[in-house]
């Protein structure tokens, strides 16, 4: 039975998320803050399949929370839900490390159908509920959705970047924007584009946000982040993807 964390401070919306959810078979615990919520996602703690993350919490907000998650090495997937629905704050979501994001007021077969379509991913990204540096005892098979640069090798289905005898499980959003920059391998993509062909965002937005994605892919994928080989910056348009280091 699949175990989902809903963190949620509306007493009538967080009931009504558990009395659903449990109907559908799954296993539902419920808390009402930031805190609360860092406390039962503590590592040692039995894990969850998916959390339920609202972003307007009492004290440290879902943002926070998101952020700590993934600091900690948290891959579980998350669902983001909040009144918000502004671009910036969905991006902003993203930033943070989030799977998914809804807007309230939503429809309950919506929330179950992305729920199921992060519990699909739940198998790829339960192995990356430890830290990032493991050592791995050899790399999956390579599949149609893997792809090999010098001596990386990012396999899409099961969200990992491989380097040397690194894995560094990515977001679903991570590799989304790194899956767009391969596509376009060679080419200069603009921040604009990213956000209308990965997010679906079309409205005036803070490209900037951007930025942070590319500054955590580098982060993996470069030797030296500050020089990057492979995810090149092209001033006053965005950036570039080469699969072959440029020096």
């Amino acid at each position: 039975m699949s175990r989902i964390l809903v963190v949620e401070d509306e007493q009538h919306l967080a009931e009504g998320l558990r009395f659903n959810l449990e109907a559908e078979g799954y296993q539902v615990r419920v808390v009402d803050t930031g805190e609360a919520a860092l406390e039962v996602l503590r590592p040692e703690s039995p894990p969850f399949d998916v959390v339920i993350l609202d972003v307007m919490l009492p004290g440290v907000d879902g943002f926070d929370v998101m952020a700590e998650m993934r600091h900690r090495g948290q891959f579980v997937p998350t669902l983001m839900l909040t009144a918000r629905g502004h671009p910036d704050d969905v991006l902003r979501g993203f930033a943070a490390g989030a799977d998914d994001y809804l807007a309230k007021p939503f429809e309950l077969a919506i929330l179950i159908a992305r729920i199921s379509g992060l519990l699909r991913r739940r198998e790829w990204l339960r192995a990356s509920m430890n830290p990032v540096t493991e050592p791995l005892a050899g790399p999956p098979p390579e599949t149609d959705e893997t792809f090999t640069f010098g001596d990386k090798s990012m396999y899409f289905d099961r969200l990992e970047l491989h380097v040397r005898e690194q894995v560094f499980p990515l977001t679903l959003m991570e590799a989304n924007v790194l899956r767009y920059l391969i596509r376009h391998e060679g080419k200069p993509v603009s921040r604009k584009a990213m956000l209308e062909e990965v997010w679906g965002l079309h409205e005036d937005t803070d490209t900037r946000a951007i930025d942070n994605f590319i500054v955590r892919l580098r982060r993996y994928i470069e030797d030296d982040p500050t020089h990057p080989r492979h995810l090149l910056t092209v001033r006053g348009v965005g950036y570039r993807f080469v699969a072959a280091a440029q020096a």
